[in-house]
């Protein structure tokens, strides 16, 4: 019996990148793809409990010891709370939505777990100012995965034109990422989700978008999609599988370009290694998002790995609202 979810594609984007981060969670940072394939067949690949003894005498950081499966990375709270904003607000809000960041993230905030640079750095600029004196780029010159964490929702909630989004894309980027690198990448996959959410096929948005990738992004994608099977750990090898977006968009590229559906292209990307939730965010929202195309049906989330997102009812009520 066929148990896949199909939701209203915006949806879909959204909850599609929360259950790929959650998903990953568990041999997140392992960089160990031979020790993934050996986990894979003792205990499964997906909505693992972060198990420290995975991480023992191997190239890895154990990150996420207070979480349990079906938790999120930062990456995921951060694309939550932007998915609660918008719902709260209606619009985007640039002075509320850091105060919401500052008190989440922040001493105190309810957030509880590893704080990456970006963030780190995005707090300090933050917590000794009142909200009316934030100033316009609050982020850390750095071009990790945080740049791309709110853009599913981004873009799911964007009813104007596509100059109008890149101009919003830029604008919520450099809050936390203010890196030139960042808000290229960012541009780039958040006009190949809109695409794919405007009805065209994967393929067709990552290369009709290639123009928004900028000079360093750009020959790399286009060297990532001239791959003409699926090989991640070769493209892994090539691109590299950190925190860095010049590393993570080609591999996410070449993995949505080949994939069969949602459900493969999360579990490939697992096994890749590396910074897996930080690639997980725009990949599930572009799989999660694609539309029936003739011979090949919409990639639906599965039923059983959304009931595993222990955000999920959080997550539905702020997607309802969007």
């Amino acid at each position: 019996m066929n148990s896949d979810i199909h939701l209203d594609p915006r949806i879909a984007a959204v909850m599609g990148a929360l259950v790929a981060d959650s998903a990953a969670l568990g041999l997140h940072w392992l960089y160990d793809p031979d020790r993934i394939a050996h986990i894979e067949k003792t205990h499964g690949l997906v909505f693992l409990q972060p198990n420290p003894d995975h991480y023992a005498d191997t190239k890895g950081y154990f990150a996420h010891g207070n979480k349990l499966s079906g938790d999120s990375s930062g990456y995921g709270e951060l694309c939550l709370l932007m998915a609660r904003h918008q719902a709260r607000h209606r619009q985007f809000n640039r002075i509320e939505y850091q105060t919401e960041y500052r008190n989440y993230f922040g001493p105190g905030g309810a957030y509880v777990g590893y704080v990456d640079s970006p963030t780190r750095l995005t707090l300090q600029t933050l917590l000794p100012l009142k909200p009316a004196n934030y100033p316009e780029r609050s982020g850390a010159d750095d071009d990790q995965f945080s740049a791309l964490s709110t853009i599913p929702v981004v873009v799911a909630a964007h009813t104007g034109t596509q100059d109008a989004l890149l101009e919003k894309i830029e604008q919520v980027v450099r809050l936390t990422n203010h890196n030139t690198d960042a808000v290229s990448a960012a541009q780039y996959i958040a006009i190949v989700l809109r695409k794919v959410l405007n009805g065209k096929s994967i393929q067709q948005a990552l290369f009709h978008a290639l123009p928004l990738a900028g000079e360093k992004l750009s020959p790399l994608l286009k060297e990532a999609l001239n791959a003409h099977t699926l090989d991640s750990l070769a493209i892994a090898n090539r691109f590299g599988s950190a925190c860095h977006v010049l590393e993570g968009i080609p591999v996410m590229a070449h993995i949505a370009q080949h994939a069969i559906n949602y459900r493969h292209a999360i579990e490939e990307n697992i096994r890749i290694g590396g910074d897996s939730c930080g690639r997980a965010i725009m990949l599930g929202a572009i799989m999660a998002a694609r539309p029936s195309q003739p011979g090949m049906p919409g990639s639906a989330i599965p039923l059983e790995w959304l009931a595993r997102y222990r955000k999920l009812s959080i997550a539905a009520d702020a997607c309802t609202m969007l």
